[in-house]
Parts: structure tokens; sequence; C-alpha cells
């Protein structure tokens, strides 16, 4: 399999695409309008503290406060908080079933006991890091439990934990790491080994750790010398993110328009992984690099609600408040005998699709799919068995049920980023995002309804009604057209006024005498 990572860079965005075999896998958008946010360090203050839902909300200088779960109050609380020099108002109380000399490895499960949080308050400065992403109206979620990524390992401040990546399968290689990672942690530090550093010496997975000491010791020093709330760790940009975590030896080349991207990539390997610098390579070609390397439509289908299937179906993806839908259709009829057959075979198409979109989209939450129902309970069991197949190459963690008996299967995935459709697209103004607009007859009727009220309580005989010309349009149809109707109907003169700047979905009354707006 020929895995490629391709980069292109504008003036505003950075786009980067994982291929494998030509096909699209992985797909990232790097824009300031929307810029990575996981993995940031801030100062913050908290806000308010809600026992009844377990949780405090805690200002880090964002649109909304940061939404701070107690489950995500880590052992390492009292050690961080120890650096801003806090009062005893924020002792850990430490869990005595669990047998360890250091209460900074402690954790806490997400059955939350109230007696053994810490006991935060309002104005109390926190070091906190954010894990998830803001979704519509909803802030970022933050935790205080620290960890800075590198290549090859995570460190963990104040926390003495040691692990070891559980995809790194091998029992000698597992031992082996475990033992470098004993011999260079310094003390009150915790590591987690990455998947990268299978097979690599100590001496590159020591160098590592030392450039994530001395960040740091360099976010020590910014909370000891900022007020809150103020950022004081910026984690590296998505394409440098996907570079550390996801350019591993099976990668066969990256290829790059951009020359300062290029050149940044390089010199972020010649010091973290030397071998892998010829693998970089800067695309001269005046050609797109996307369209080059046929990216570009398969971004125009990712984009879509529907998604064709191989086989002539096709699956439709919605998205709403609580949850997305995903619904698979078979797209054309198949005969009574052979229906189960047909109806396993486009279902299992769809399954390795919805996987390949799940990650594509980052589309993370609750998932709940309607498949094409299946008679025979073995035929469902092989659709659950392919998903969980095609998930083992997804990085995100996900959760799945088995399907019903009415074809539908939940599954539940963490979001590892931005929703790649939320990152290109905003919300229509018109519309507000359902893709549904008033029908213009809906309309008109709301026009009569304010002149009813109005006649009440109006003072001007002469107004003015500013309309998209869409609706002017549909006011002015017919010999006795419907605006002549309405004048005669209230005896009020109306002059009709069509702007294109108008929201087709709102019209406005003005008095013809004075210009004043009325409501």
């Amino acid at each position: 399999m020929r895995k490629e990572i391709i980069i292109n860079s504008s003036s505003f965005q950075n786009r980067v695409a994982i291929t494998e075999d030509g096909t699209l896998v992985d797909f990232f958008i790097d824009n300031p309008e929307k810029s990575r946010m996981v993995g940031n360090i801030y100062l913050g203050k908290v806000a308010r503290v809600l026992p009844g839902i377990k949780a405090a909300f805690v200002n880090i200088g964002l649109k909304h406060d940061a939404f701070l779960h107690f489950s995500d109050i880590g052992g390492t609380f009292n050690a961080i908080q120890g650096i801003l020099d806090e009062d005893d108002d924020a002792e850990l109380t430490v869990d005595d079933d669990l047998d360890s000399d250091s209460q900074h490895s402690k954790k806490f499960t997400t059955n939350v006991d109230l007696n053994k949080v810490p006991k935060l308050h309002k104005g109390q400065e926190l070091i906190v890091q954010i894990i998830k992403e803001p979704v519509e109206n909803k802030g970022v979620r933050i935790s205080t439990a620290i960890s800075i990524p590198g290549r090859f390992c995570v460190l963990l401040p104040f926390d003495n934990k040691i692990g070891i990546s559980k995809k790194i399968s091998d029992f000698k290689e597992r031992k082996r790491l475990k033992q470098i990672a004993k011999g260079i942690i310094p003390e009150n530090y915790g590591l987690i080994i990455r998947t990268a550093a299978r097979n690599q010496d100590q001496s590159s997975v020591e160098r590592d750790l030392k450039f994530l000491l001395k960040t740091w010791k360099n976010i020590e020093e910014a909370a000891k010398s900022n007020n809150p709330p103020s950022l004081i760790y910026d984690d590296v940009n998505t394409t440098i993110s996907v570079i550390r975590d996801l350019f591993t030896p099976e990668v066969s080349k990256v290829f790059v328009d951009s020359k300062k991207i290029y050149r940044d990539i390089r010199e972020y390997l010649q010091f973290i992984q030397p071998n892998l610098v010829d693998r970089i390579e800067y695309y001269k070609s005046s050609q797109p690099i996307f369209e080059a390397f046929k990216v570009e439509d398969q971004i125009k289908t990712l984009l879509g609600r529907r998604v064709p299937l191989p086989s002539g179906g096709y699956i439709i993806i919605e998205h709403t408040e609580a949850m997305t839908v995903i619904d698979v259709n078979s797209g054309r009829y198949a005969a009574k005998k052979e229906q189960e057959l047909n109806s396993l075979k486009t279902d299992l198409e769809a399954s390795r699709e919805i996987v390949r979109q799940l990650r594509l989209r980052d589309i993370g939450g609750l998932i709940v799919v309607d498949f094409i129902d299946l008679e025979e309970e073995k035929n469902r069991k092989k659709i659950y068995d392919e998903l969980r197949k095609e998930f083992r190459k997804d990085r995100a963690k996900i959760a799945m049920l088995p399907m019903t008996d009415f074809g539908i299967m939940q599954i539940t995935r963490q979001r590892i980023g931005h929703n790649i459709v939320q990152s290109m697209y905003e919300p229509c103004p018109y519309c507000n995002g359902t893709g549904l607009l008033t029908k213009k007859s809906n309309l008109i009727h709301e026009i009569e309804d304010w002149l009813k009220r109005y006649k009440n309580a109006g003072k001007y005989k002469n107004l003015t009604l500013i309309v998209h010309p869409s609706l002017g349009r549909k006011l002015k149809q017919g010999t006795f057209n419907t605006l002549l109707k309405i004048q005669l109907r209230h005896f009020i003169r109306i002059k009709l006024v069509e702007d294109e700047n108008q929201n087709p979905q709102i019209f406005e009354f003005k008095s013809s005498k004075t210009g004043e707006l009325l409501n």
C-alpha cells in the first residue's frame, strides 16, 4: 500500500490530505478563522462552580467560558496548583483505595464522588488544557491533567505514570521501551511512549523528552508571570501536528507546495527523526497539487450529504444538534429472492464508506446509522464485525452497539479536531442552516397580519414596503396583483421597494412620509 501526505498551502489556509493508493483517507484544514485549539494550555480563573452537574466553568479568555467536568480534574491538580502559590482551599482529597506513594498519580473516574475532588471556588486560578474543540454555541472542554505531546512520547508533568501505546503489541518491544522510559524520565514526571517510538533507539526518545521538558519549563514561567485569563502555551498548528503524529515510516512521501512549510518540516524532522527527511519533496509544478494527485474531486464528494457506493447504492449524512444520522439506501430495485444478499452487499459497502466518512469529516458524538434491513442474525453480525475491523484504522475512540432488529446501529466517536464541513462552511444567514426557506405565500400572509395589527394603532396611511426582489415578484403577479388587493382591503397606500440586499425571509415597513422604520 502506497501512503502519501499531500500539503497544499495558500495565503489564507493550509490543507493536508493523506491518501492510501490514491484514495483520500484523512483530510485536515488549517485556517485563521478556525484554528486548532486542542492541546493549548491556559492560565484561567474559575467563573462558576456547579456541583449539581459536577462541573465548573472557567474563564480562559475565549467567547464562552470553558467547561471543566470534575472527572477531568486529574491527580496532578495539587502539584500544578503549587506553581501558582495557591492557598489550602485547593486541597486535593486523596483516594485511600489507590496504592500509590504519590498523590499525583491518582485518577478520577467518570462516576465522580463529590467528596473526592478538589474544592474549587470562584476566582481561583487554574492551569488548564483544552481537550475538546468548541461545537456550535458550546465552549471548549478543558482538563487540569496537563499533557505535552512530542514525536515519540507525551510528557505528563507531576504524574509518575509510565505508559506504552496499545498499538505497540510486541511484548519485547514494549518491555524495551518501558526500560528506556524509566531510565530517562525525571522524578515527579510521567511519560507515555507513542506508537512512533517503535524500534527507535534511546537517544531519539531522550532528545524528544528534552525538548518537551524545556517546553514545560517555559509554560511554568509563563504561568508565574501572566495574569488570568491568558494563553501560556500554543500547541503546534495543524500541518506540523499531522507531521508529528501521522508521518510514520509507513508514509512513503510527503509532497509540499510551499517553500516555507517545506523548510519548517525539514527543520523539525532534522531535530526529531533525521532518517525521514529525504521523504519530504517540494512540489514545483504549475498544476495545483490537489488536482495533480486527484484529491480535489474526492474533497467535493466528501462535502456532500449524499455519498455514492460502488454497487449503485448511496448513503445520506445528516447533522442535527444532538446527533449525526446516516441512512443507507440500495438505490435500485432487487428481486425478492436476492433481496437479503443484495442488502448485505450494500450494507457491507456502506460500512466501509461510513467509517471513511467519519474519519474524513471528523464527525464526533452520537452517530445513528439506519442500515437496509437484514432478516438473518448472522448477516447483521457481519455488518457489526465489518465496522469493528474498519474502525481499527481510526485514531479516535469508538464505542458501538450491535445492530437492532430494525437495522439501527448506534455509535459514539471521539472528535479529534474540527468537523471538516463546519470548518469549510458557515450557516446560511437566510435559513440559519436549516436548508429551508419560508414559502412566499406564508410571508405574504405575515405581511397582512402585520397590517391588521398596525391598522389599530398606526398613525401613517402611506407606507413603504421593503422586500427582496423574489418576494416582490410574487406580490406583483397577476393583472389584479396581490399588493393591490392588500391595499384595497386595508385602505393603506403601499409603495413597494425591492432591495437585493434584503433578507428573502424578512420584510420591513417604513413611513413614506418620515422614513421611520415601523415595528
